[in-house]
C-alpha cells in the first residue's frame, strides 16, 4: 500500500517534478514538501467527500444526550468521530427516519435531533490512514493532488495548464473509475435488523 510520501512522489511525478519528498509532517524544508504538507490533507478530504467509499463508510448506533436543547426535537445524539457525511438515519424498529437535524453546538459538538429512540446511523467518516485506501483511490487521490500542485510548483501558464489537465483526467476518468470499483463490492442492500430484533 502507499504512504503519504509515496502520494505525494507520485503526484509530483504527474507534474514532470524529479524532486522526491522525504517527509510532509513535519515538511522537510523543500517547497515541494511545504506545497505537499498543505494540500494533501485538503485533496484526501475532498476525495472522501466525492462518494460513499466502501472504506470510509460505518453503522453505529447514537450515545443519546441529556441537557441539550431540542428547539422541538425529542431527542439529541451525539455524532461519531471524524463524521464526514451521514448516508441513513434508522429507527430501532428499523425503519428509515426521513424526519432529523445534523446541527453543531456551541462548543463545536456535532448533534442529531431526532423523534426516535434508539437511532441507529449509517455514515461515512474522514479516514487518515493510507494504508486503508483501495488502490483505485489512491490512483485517483494523486491525480487531485498533482492538480493542486501545478499551481505553486509550475507558476503562470504552465501550472494552470498542468492544473487543468490533472483536474481534467481526474474527472474524466481516475474518479469514475475508482467510484466504479468501490461500486462493484456493494451488491444489493441488505435489510437492517434492529439489535432488539437480534437477540429474539
Amino acid at each position: 500500500m502507499a504512504s503519504e510520501i509515496d502520494i505525494c512522489n507520485l503526484a509530483l511525478a504527474l507534474l514532470g517534478d524529479d524532486a522526491t519528498v522525504a517527509s510532509i509532517d513535519p515538511p522537510e524544508g523543500s517547497p515541494q514538501a511545504t506545497h505537499c504538507a498543505r494540500f494533501y490533507p485538503m485533496a484526501r478530504a475532498m476525495l472522501q467527500s466525492m462518494h460513499e467509499w466502501s472504506f470510509c463508510t460505518r453503522r453505529d448506533a447514537l450515545a443519546q444526550l441529556t441537557r441539550v436543547p431540542s428547539y422541538g426535537w425529542q431527542v439529541a445524539y451525539a455524532m461519531p468521530p471524524k463524521l464526514a457525511r451521514v448516508i441513513e438515519v434508522v429507527g430501532e424498529q428499523g425503519e428509515p427516519l426521513l424526519d432529523y437535524a445534523v446541527e453543531t453546538l456551541d462548543d463545536g459538538l456535532p448533534v442529531l435531533y431526532a423523534n426516535a429512540q434508539g437511532v441507529l446511523i449509517r455514515y461515512t467518516q474522514f479516514v487518515t490512514d493510507p494504508a486503508r485506501f483501495p488502490a483505485a483511490f489512491t490512483d485517483a487521490l494523486t491525480w487531485l493532488l498533482a492538480s493542486m500542485l501545478a499551481g505553486p510548483l509550475l507558476k503562470g501558464d504552465a501550472g494552470a495548464v498542468a492544473a487543468k489537465r490533472c483536474l481534467d483526467y481526474f474527472y474524466t476518468a481516475k474518479l469514475p473509475h475508482a467510484r466504479g470499483v468501490d461500486v462493484a463490492q456493494q451488491r444489493g442492500k441488505p435489510a437492517h435488523v434492529a439489535p432488539w430484533m437480534a437477540q429474539r
